[in-house]
Protein backbone atom coordinates (compact mmCIF):
# COMPACT_ATOMS: atom_id res chain seq x y z
CA UNK A 1 0.00 0.00 0.00
CA UNK A 2 1.18 3.59 -0.61
CA UNK A 3 2.32 6.42 1.57
CA UNK A 4 -0.97 7.99 2.65
CA UNK A 5 -1.93 11.63 3.25
CA UNK A 6 -4.94 12.65 5.30
CA UNK A 7 -6.38 16.15 5.60
CA UNK A 8 -8.92 15.99 8.42
CA UNK A 9 -11.54 18.64 9.20
CA UNK A 10 -12.51 17.91 12.82
CA UNK A 11 -14.55 21.13 13.11
CA UNK A 12 -15.90 20.92 9.56
CA UNK A 13 -16.21 24.50 8.26
CA UNK A 14 -16.88 26.06 11.65
CA UNK A 15 -14.58 28.97 12.43
CA UNK A 16 -13.96 31.64 15.07
CA UNK A 17 -13.02 34.15 12.38
CA UNK A 18 -14.74 35.59 9.33
CA UNK A 19 -12.41 36.04 6.35
CA UNK A 20 -13.98 37.68 3.32
CA UNK A 21 -12.26 35.41 0.79
CA UNK A 22 -12.65 32.09 2.65
CA UNK A 23 -12.85 29.41 -0.03
CA UNK A 24 -14.29 26.83 2.37
CA UNK A 25 -17.29 29.03 3.15
CA UNK A 26 -17.92 28.96 -0.59
CA UNK A 27 -17.52 25.16 -0.68
CA UNK A 28 -20.05 24.79 2.15
CA UNK A 29 -22.61 26.86 0.25
CA UNK A 30 -22.29 24.56 -2.76
CA UNK A 31 -23.22 21.26 -1.13
CA UNK A 32 -26.43 19.85 0.33
CA UNK A 33 -25.19 19.87 3.95
CA UNK A 34 -23.08 22.92 4.66
CA UNK A 35 -21.51 21.90 7.98
CA UNK A 36 -20.97 18.47 9.53
CA UNK A 37 -20.42 19.80 13.05
CA UNK A 38 -17.65 18.42 15.24
CA UNK A 39 -16.03 15.05 14.58
CA UNK A 40 -16.82 12.35 17.12
CA UNK A 41 -14.12 10.32 18.86
CA UNK A 42 -15.60 7.20 17.24
CA UNK A 43 -15.08 8.70 13.79
CA UNK A 44 -11.50 9.88 14.36
CA UNK A 45 -10.66 6.48 15.82
CA UNK A 46 -12.02 4.77 12.70
CA UNK A 47 -10.11 7.18 10.45
CA UNK A 48 -6.76 6.67 12.19
CA UNK A 49 -7.19 2.90 12.59
CA UNK A 50 -8.03 2.33 8.92
CA UNK A 51 -5.36 4.74 7.68
CA UNK A 52 -2.60 3.05 9.68
CA UNK A 53 -3.74 -0.41 8.57
CA UNK A 54 -3.60 0.77 4.95
CA UNK A 55 -0.37 2.78 4.99
CA UNK A 56 3.14 1.56 4.38
CA UNK A 57 6.29 3.39 5.46
CA UNK A 58 4.69 6.78 6.11
CA UNK A 59 1.42 8.49 6.96
CA UNK A 60 0.87 12.26 7.11
CA UNK A 61 -2.09 13.39 9.20
CA UNK A 62 -2.92 17.07 8.84
CA UNK A 63 -5.80 18.96 10.43
CA UNK A 64 -7.52 21.94 8.83
CA UNK A 65 -10.87 23.67 8.80
CA UNK A 66 -12.69 25.88 9.20
CA UNK A 67 -10.65 26.19 12.36
CA UNK A 68 -9.58 22.77 13.66
CA UNK A 69 -8.67 23.96 17.17
CA UNK A 70 -12.34 24.75 17.88
CA UNK A 71 -12.91 21.09 18.69
CA UNK A 72 -10.64 21.42 21.71
CA UNK A 73 -7.27 20.12 22.81
CA UNK A 74 -8.63 16.93 24.42
CA UNK A 75 -9.68 15.71 20.97
CA UNK A 76 -6.12 16.02 19.68
CA UNK A 77 -4.72 14.27 22.74
CA UNK A 78 -6.99 11.34 21.88
CA UNK A 79 -5.68 11.30 18.29
CA UNK A 80 -2.18 10.68 19.65
CA UNK A 81 -3.52 7.82 21.78
CA UNK A 82 -5.19 6.30 18.71
CA UNK A 83 -2.01 6.66 16.66
CA UNK A 84 -0.01 4.82 19.31
CA UNK A 85 -2.68 2.14 19.61
CA UNK A 86 -3.17 1.39 15.92
CA UNK A 87 0.28 1.90 14.36
CA UNK A 88 0.59 -1.84 13.83
CA UNK A 89 2.86 -1.46 10.78
CA UNK A 90 5.23 0.93 12.59
CA UNK A 91 4.92 3.56 9.88
CA UNK A 92 6.39 7.02 10.29
CA UNK A 93 3.61 9.42 11.28
CA UNK A 94 3.85 13.13 10.46
CA UNK A 95 1.38 15.37 12.29
CA UNK A 96 0.48 18.84 11.03
CA UNK A 97 -2.17 21.46 11.69
CA UNK A 98 -3.24 24.62 9.88
CA UNK A 99 -4.65 27.30 12.20
CA UNK A 100 -5.75 30.91 12.06
CA UNK A 101 -4.04 31.24 15.44
CA UNK A 102 -6.90 33.20 16.96
CA UNK A 103 -7.42 31.05 20.05
CA UNK A 104 -4.00 29.46 20.57
CA UNK A 105 -2.82 29.22 24.18
CA UNK A 106 0.40 28.10 25.83
CA UNK A 107 -1.19 24.70 26.46
CA UNK A 108 -1.69 24.27 22.71
CA UNK A 109 1.91 25.24 22.04
CA UNK A 110 3.19 22.72 24.58
CA UNK A 111 1.10 20.00 22.95
CA UNK A 112 2.46 20.84 19.48
CA UNK A 113 6.04 20.62 20.69
CA UNK A 114 5.57 17.45 22.74
CA UNK A 115 3.98 15.67 19.77
CA UNK A 116 6.18 17.12 17.02
CA UNK A 117 3.42 18.93 15.12
CA UNK A 118 4.30 21.15 12.18
CA UNK A 119 1.93 24.12 12.37
CA UNK A 120 0.84 26.41 9.57
CA UNK A 121 -0.15 29.85 10.84
CA UNK A 122 -2.28 32.09 8.63
CA UNK A 123 -1.15 35.71 8.50
CA UNK A 124 -1.68 38.09 5.60
CA UNK A 125 1.36 40.26 6.18
CA UNK A 126 1.29 43.46 8.21
CA UNK A 127 -1.57 44.82 10.30
CA UNK A 128 -2.69 46.98 7.37
CA UNK A 129 -2.90 44.12 4.88
CA UNK A 130 -4.04 41.36 7.26
CA UNK A 131 -6.95 43.23 8.79
CA UNK A 132 -8.57 44.22 5.49
CA UNK A 133 -10.04 40.77 4.84
CA UNK A 134 -9.25 38.68 7.97
CA UNK A 135 -11.77 39.60 10.69
CA UNK A 136 -13.14 38.14 13.88
CA UNK A 137 -16.88 37.53 14.24
CA UNK A 138 -17.38 41.18 15.22
CA UNK A 139 -15.63 42.15 11.97
CA UNK A 140 -12.65 43.60 13.82
CA UNK A 141 -9.08 42.99 12.72
CA UNK A 142 -7.21 39.91 13.96
CA UNK A 143 -3.56 40.91 13.48
CA UNK A 144 -2.77 41.78 17.10
CA UNK A 145 -4.17 38.50 18.40
CA UNK A 146 -2.24 36.45 15.84
CA UNK A 147 1.00 38.18 16.80
CA UNK A 148 0.36 37.08 20.38
CA UNK A 149 0.23 33.54 19.03
CA UNK A 150 3.57 34.15 17.30
CA UNK A 151 5.05 35.09 20.69
CA UNK A 152 3.67 31.91 22.24
CA UNK A 153 5.05 29.77 19.41
CA UNK A 154 8.47 31.37 19.73
CA UNK A 155 8.47 30.94 23.50
CA UNK A 156 7.93 27.17 23.20
CA UNK A 157 9.88 26.66 19.95
CA UNK A 158 6.88 25.40 18.00
CA UNK A 159 7.73 24.37 14.43
CA UNK A 160 5.63 26.71 12.31
CA UNK A 161 5.46 28.35 8.93
CA UNK A 162 3.51 31.35 7.72
CA UNK A 163 0.70 30.98 5.17
CA UNK A 164 -0.28 34.16 3.32
CA UNK A 165 -3.14 34.52 0.86
CA UNK A 166 -2.16 36.64 -2.13
CA UNK A 167 -5.14 38.89 -2.77
CA UNK A 168 -5.70 42.33 -4.27
CA UNK A 169 -4.13 44.03 -1.25
CA UNK A 170 -1.28 41.72 -0.23
CA UNK A 171 -0.12 41.52 -3.85
CA UNK A 172 0.64 45.22 -4.07
CA UNK A 173 2.21 45.43 -0.60
CA UNK A 174 4.79 42.66 -0.90
CA UNK A 175 7.63 45.11 -0.22
CA UNK A 176 6.40 45.93 3.28
CA UNK A 177 5.16 42.38 3.91
CA UNK A 178 8.49 40.76 3.05
CA UNK A 179 10.34 43.31 5.19
CA UNK A 180 7.96 42.65 8.08
CA UNK A 181 8.36 38.87 7.77
CA UNK A 182 12.16 39.21 7.82
CA UNK A 183 12.04 41.52 10.82
CA UNK A 184 10.06 38.87 12.70
CA UNK A 185 12.43 36.11 11.59
CA UNK A 186 9.76 34.17 9.71
CA UNK A 187 11.91 31.75 7.71
CA UNK A 188 9.32 29.41 6.21
CA UNK A 189 6.79 31.12 3.96
CA UNK A 190 3.98 29.94 1.75
CA UNK A 191 2.00 32.24 -0.53
CA UNK A 192 -1.31 31.02 -2.01
CA UNK A 193 -3.20 32.93 -4.73
CA UNK A 194 -6.73 33.88 -3.72
CA UNK A 195 -9.53 31.74 -5.13
CA UNK A 196 -12.66 33.02 -6.81
CA UNK A 197 -16.01 31.50 -5.72
CA UNK A 198 -17.08 28.30 -7.50
CA UNK A 199 -19.00 29.08 -10.67
CA UNK A 200 -18.24 32.80 -10.34
CA UNK A 201 -14.67 32.79 -11.57
CA UNK A 202 -15.12 35.91 -13.70
CA UNK A 203 -16.82 38.04 -11.03
CA UNK A 204 -14.92 40.95 -9.51
CA UNK A 205 -14.68 40.93 -5.70
CA UNK A 206 -12.83 43.40 -3.43
CA UNK A 207 -10.19 40.72 -2.80
CA UNK A 208 -9.96 39.48 -6.41
CA UNK A 209 -6.39 38.89 -7.57
CA UNK A 210 -5.79 39.74 -11.23
CA UNK A 211 -3.28 37.84 -13.34
CA UNK A 212 -1.22 40.99 -13.86
CA UNK A 213 -1.11 41.78 -10.14
CA UNK A 214 -0.12 38.22 -9.28
CA UNK A 215 2.65 38.23 -11.90
CA UNK A 216 4.06 41.48 -10.55
CA UNK A 217 3.83 40.08 -7.01
CA UNK A 218 5.76 36.92 -7.92
CA UNK A 219 8.49 38.92 -9.63
CA UNK A 220 9.00 41.28 -6.69
CA UNK A 221 8.87 38.43 -4.18
CA UNK A 222 11.45 36.46 -6.15
CA UNK A 223 13.77 39.47 -6.37
CA UNK A 224 13.72 39.86 -2.58
CA UNK A 225 14.17 36.14 -1.98
CA UNK A 226 16.92 35.74 -4.58
CA UNK A 227 18.92 38.53 -2.96
CA UNK A 228 18.61 36.79 0.41
CA UNK A 229 19.67 33.47 -1.08
CA UNK A 230 22.82 35.00 -2.59
CA UNK A 231 23.63 36.70 0.71
CA UNK A 232 23.22 33.44 2.62
CA UNK A 233 20.09 34.49 4.50
CA UNK A 234 17.82 31.57 5.36
CA UNK A 235 14.38 32.26 3.89
CA UNK A 236 12.36 29.38 2.45
CA UNK A 237 9.53 30.03 0.01
CA UNK A 238 7.73 26.84 -0.88
CA UNK A 239 6.80 27.70 -4.47
CA UNK A 240 10.28 28.79 -5.54
CA UNK A 241 11.97 25.83 -3.88
CA UNK A 242 9.55 23.50 -5.64
CA UNK A 243 10.55 24.97 -9.00
CA UNK A 244 14.21 24.32 -8.19
CA UNK A 245 13.42 20.74 -7.19
CA UNK A 246 11.65 20.26 -10.52
CA UNK A 247 14.65 21.64 -12.41
CA UNK A 248 16.76 19.09 -10.56
CA UNK A 249 14.48 16.29 -11.75
CA UNK A 250 12.42 15.78 -8.62
CA UNK A 251 8.62 15.87 -8.47
CA UNK A 252 7.15 18.92 -6.71
CA UNK A 253 5.96 18.21 -3.18
CA UNK A 254 3.19 20.79 -3.58
CA UNK A 255 0.17 19.07 -5.13
CA UNK A 256 -1.02 22.12 -7.06
CA UNK A 257 2.27 22.42 -8.93
CA UNK A 258 2.18 18.92 -10.43
CA UNK A 259 -0.37 19.71 -13.12
CA UNK A 260 -2.11 16.44 -12.25
CA UNK A 261 -4.06 15.87 -9.05
CA UNK A 262 -2.52 13.53 -6.49
CA UNK A 263 -3.93 10.93 -4.10
CA UNK A 264 -5.39 13.13 -1.38
CA UNK A 265 -7.86 12.10 1.29
CA UNK A 266 -9.80 15.05 2.65
CA UNK A 267 -11.97 13.88 5.53
CA UNK A 268 -14.96 15.85 6.74
CA UNK A 269 -16.18 15.73 10.34
CA UNK A 270 -18.71 12.96 9.63
CA UNK A 271 -15.99 10.69 8.18
CA UNK A 272 -16.80 11.38 4.52
CA UNK A 273 -13.79 11.36 2.17
CA UNK A 274 -13.15 13.64 -0.81
CA UNK A 275 -10.25 13.82 -3.30
CA UNK A 276 -9.24 17.47 -2.75
CA UNK A 277 -9.71 20.29 -0.26
CA UNK A 278 -11.06 22.50 -3.06
CA UNK A 279 -13.65 19.89 -4.06
CA UNK A 280 -15.33 18.77 -0.82
CA UNK A 281 -18.56 18.65 -2.77
CA UNK A 282 -21.36 16.09 -3.01
CA UNK A 283 -20.35 15.15 -6.57
CA UNK A 284 -16.91 14.01 -5.48
CA UNK A 285 -17.68 12.09 -2.29
CA UNK A 286 -15.63 8.87 -2.27
CA UNK A 287 -17.18 7.15 0.73
CA UNK A 288 -17.18 7.34 4.51
CA UNK A 289 -14.55 5.82 6.79
CA UNK A 290 -17.20 4.84 9.34
CA UNK A 291 -18.48 2.43 6.70
CA UNK A 292 -15.74 1.96 4.08
CA UNK A 293 -12.05 1.09 4.15
CA UNK A 294 -9.31 2.73 2.10
CA UNK A 295 -9.32 -0.01 -0.52
CA UNK A 296 -12.96 0.88 -1.24
CA UNK A 297 -12.17 4.61 -1.16
CA UNK A 298 -9.39 4.16 -3.74
CA UNK A 299 -11.67 2.04 -5.93
CA UNK A 300 -14.30 4.79 -5.89
CA UNK A 301 -11.57 7.32 -6.75
CA UNK A 302 -10.86 5.30 -9.90
CA UNK A 303 -14.56 5.25 -10.79
CA UNK A 304 -15.17 9.00 -10.48
CA UNK A 305 -11.99 9.79 -12.45
CA UNK A 306 -11.15 12.91 -10.48
CA UNK A 307 -7.43 12.53 -11.13
CA UNK A 308 -7.92 11.60 -14.79
CA UNK A 309 -10.03 14.71 -15.32
CA UNK A 310 -7.13 16.90 -14.19
CA UNK A 311 -4.98 15.52 -17.03
CA UNK A 312 -7.11 17.49 -19.50
CA UNK A 313 -4.74 20.33 -20.43
CA UNK A 314 -5.50 23.12 -22.91
CA UNK A 315 -3.45 22.67 -26.11
CA UNK A 316 -2.08 26.20 -25.86
CA UNK A 317 -0.84 25.37 -22.39
CA UNK A 318 0.83 22.08 -23.30
CA UNK A 319 2.65 23.76 -26.21
CA UNK A 320 3.99 26.59 -24.05
CA UNK A 321 7.77 26.71 -23.51
CA UNK A 322 7.19 27.09 -19.78
CA UNK A 323 4.96 24.01 -19.51
CA UNK A 324 7.70 21.74 -18.04
CA UNK A 325 7.71 23.95 -14.92
CA UNK A 326 4.18 25.39 -14.94
CA UNK A 327 2.38 22.17 -16.02
CA UNK A 328 -0.89 24.06 -16.23
CA UNK A 329 -1.12 24.46 -12.47
CA UNK A 330 -3.84 23.31 -10.10
CA UNK A 331 -7.07 22.40 -11.86
CA UNK A 332 -9.09 24.55 -9.44
CA UNK A 333 -7.54 27.56 -11.20
CA UNK A 334 -8.55 26.11 -14.57
CA UNK A 335 -12.28 26.19 -13.85
CA UNK A 336 -14.84 26.19 -15.27
CA UNK A 337 -14.91 22.71 -16.83
CA UNK A 338 -16.95 23.14 -20.01
CA UNK A 339 -17.52 21.03 -23.11
CA UNK A 340 -15.35 18.25 -21.72
CA UNK A 341 -12.30 20.38 -20.97
CA UNK A 342 -10.80 22.87 -18.56
CA UNK A 343 -9.81 26.41 -19.45
CA UNK A 344 -6.38 27.96 -19.38
CA UNK A 345 -5.17 28.60 -15.85
CA UNK A 346 -6.56 31.96 -14.73
CA UNK A 347 -3.00 32.93 -13.76
CA UNK A 348 -1.43 31.83 -17.05
CA UNK A 349 -0.26 35.38 -17.74
CA UNK A 350 1.17 35.59 -14.22
CA UNK A 351 3.41 32.58 -14.78
CA UNK A 352 4.55 33.87 -18.17
CA UNK A 353 5.59 37.13 -16.49
CA UNK A 354 7.34 35.21 -13.72
CA UNK A 355 9.32 32.77 -15.85
CA UNK A 356 10.38 35.53 -18.25
CA UNK A 357 11.64 37.61 -15.32
CA UNK A 358 13.06 34.88 -13.08
CA UNK A 359 13.59 31.76 -15.18
CA UNK A 360 17.33 32.14 -15.81
CA UNK A 361 18.02 32.79 -12.14
CA UNK A 362 15.99 29.71 -11.14
CA UNK A 363 18.08 27.61 -13.51
CA UNK A 364 21.23 29.16 -12.08
CA UNK A 365 20.23 28.24 -8.53
CA UNK A 366 19.44 24.69 -9.61
CA UNK A 367 22.86 24.38 -11.24
CA UNK A 368 24.54 25.60 -8.07
CA UNK A 369 22.69 23.00 -6.00
CA UNK A 370 23.46 20.24 -8.48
Amino acid sequence: MPVINLLIKPSSGQCNMHCDYCFYCDVMQNREQSSFGFMSLETIENVIKKALEFAEQECTIAYQGGEPTLIGLDFFKKTIEFQNKYNVNNVKINNALQTNGYAITEEWAQFFVENNFLVGLSLDGTKDTNDIFRHNKALNGTFNRIMETVKIFNKYNVQYNILTVVNSQTAKKINSIYSFFKKNDFKYLQFIPCLQPIGKESEKKPYTLTAKAYGEFLNKLFDFWYKDVLEGNEVHIRQFENYIEMLLGYPPESCGMSGICGYQNVIEADGSVYPCDFYVLDKWKLGNLNENNFEEIYQKRTEVKFIEESMNIDEKCSNCKYFPLCRGGCKRYREPFENGKYQLNSFCKSYEMFFEHCGERLVGLAKRLR
